[in-house]
């Protein structure tokens, strides 16, 4: 039979466990964010489809996350960004309900 004690210490154990796993899987899916395009390594999120959105010109230079300048098709490099940041975080979210279920 269980004390008191050891359904607390039980507690803490999962709940340090719970976070633990959280914190793997934003390492994992944070570094399937990254992804190359036209000799660059990019970095899918907000701040890049902010700065693609308010790109007037079709062709533009943006430095890469290795900060290289790298000379891109705005509407093609706008498409991969949004098509791996749905992809990662829908997957992410279906792994993290997961996690939550098993809690």
């Amino acid at each position: 039979m269980m004390t008191d004690t050891d359904k607390l210490a039980e507690r803490i154990r999962k709940r340090f466990d719970h976070n633990q796993a959280k914190r793997v899987l934003r390492e994992k899916y944070s570094a399937k964010m990254h992804f190359a395009y036209n000799g660059g390594m990019w970095l899918a999120g907000p701040e890049l489809l902010s700065m693609l959105n308010v790109c007037p010109d079709e062709t533009a230079v943006l430095l890469d996350t290795n900060s290289n300048p790298i000379k891109i098709d705005v509407a093609e490099l706008e498409l991969a960004v949004q098509q791996r940041w749905q992809e990662q975080m829908n997957a992410w979210h279906a792994e993290y309900e997961a996690l939550k279920r098993e809690r």
